[in-house]
């Protein structure tokens, strides 16, 4: 019997849909999803197994033009995704300009891998837009195959992934088959905390931060963590704690209860606020969180 082994990248523009798209694609949570632009900081790979088969997805930034070197970090992650694709997922959703950053869809225009288009956000649209949407796309990638999705209702999920397991290449497995991501636990917890803090704090305090995990002890009943959370400027630090902590302490909880359901074991989270100077431009401190494409 043969087996069929590839990596499956998605790509496109911030908010259209590509982390909610790559859950529903591997069947677990691997990306945090939320309504706001630049969720995904990272390359996130999340793996699929079958007895003959072997897909490794990868979630991306979404594409933009940097503004500082945490965003040049996250356009890299995107740009290398195009690197070693064998089948390629540029997401577009039914509100977006099409020709939004064409610098990166004229590298995509280039490739010679199979491009999978995928109009995300159909049940937004309705028919005759949608069409114009569709020629409109055919100019621009005219190579692509497109498909309609709603990757928040599951629609045409399964339709895609039996097109793009007819994509992969013949290969061995390049991961063990009982492995679901390349991501230590640690990663997790980190997107997971920063995740509540993109839901419950306004502007620009999110983008501002950053998370890592200073203890992760796993026992056999629970797991202990100890997390800082980084922000740039003192007055954010006081927005992230909140009037007698209860800002932080609300972040905490709903972190903990997230983290319970993804390790299933009682957890034990400890979080404390610090400041990191212009850590979003710093090289030495982009390293240290993760930053690079080593």
């Amino acid at each position: 019997m043969t087996h069929k082994a590839g990596f499956v990248n998605i790509v496109g523009n911030p908010n259209v849909g590509k982390s909610t798209l790559m859950n529903q694609l591997v069947g677990e949570r691997i990306s945090i999803a939320t309504f706001k632009a630049q969720t995904t900081r990272h390359r996130i790979m999340g793996i699929v197994n079958t007895d003959d088969m072997q897909i490794v997805f990868s979630d991306t930034p979404g594409v933009l033009k940097p503004n500082y070197k945490l965003q040049e970090s996250m356009l890299a992650f995107s740009e290398s995704a195009l690197q070693d694709a064998d089948v390629l997922l540029y997401v577009t959703d039914v509100v977006e300009n099409p020709e939004k950053n064409m610098d990166f869809l004229e590298k995509v225009q280039k490739m010679t891998i199979p491009v999978l288009l995928l109009i995300n956000k159909i049940d937004e649209s309705d028919q005759k837009t949608l069409g114009d949407i569709v020629e409109k796309w055919h100019t621009l990638l005219p190579n692509a195959e497109i498909l309609p999705i709603s990757a928040k209702n599951k629609f045409g999920v399964d339709m895609l992934l039996k097109r793009i397991q007819e994509l992969l290449p013949e290969s061995p497995a390049y991961f063990d088959k009982d492995q679901l991501t390349d991501k230590p636990a640690r990663f997790f917890v980190s997107e997971i905390i920063r995740e509540k803090i993109l839901l419950y704090y306004d502007k620009e305090i999110p983008y501002s931060v950053e998370v890592r995990v200073e203890r992760f002890k796993e026992t056999e009943k629970n797991i202990h963590i100890n997390a800082i959370i980084y922000v740039e400027r003192d007055s954010q630090k006081g927005i992230i704690i909140g009037h007698q902590g209860i800002a932080l302490k609300k972040v905490s909880t709903e972190a903990r209860k997230a983290l319970e359901k993804f390790f299933a074991k009682p957890i034990f989270l400890e979080t404390f606020v610090k400041v990191d100077k212009d850590w979003r431009s710093s090289d030495r401190e982009l390293n240290n969180f993760g930053y690079n494409l080593d």
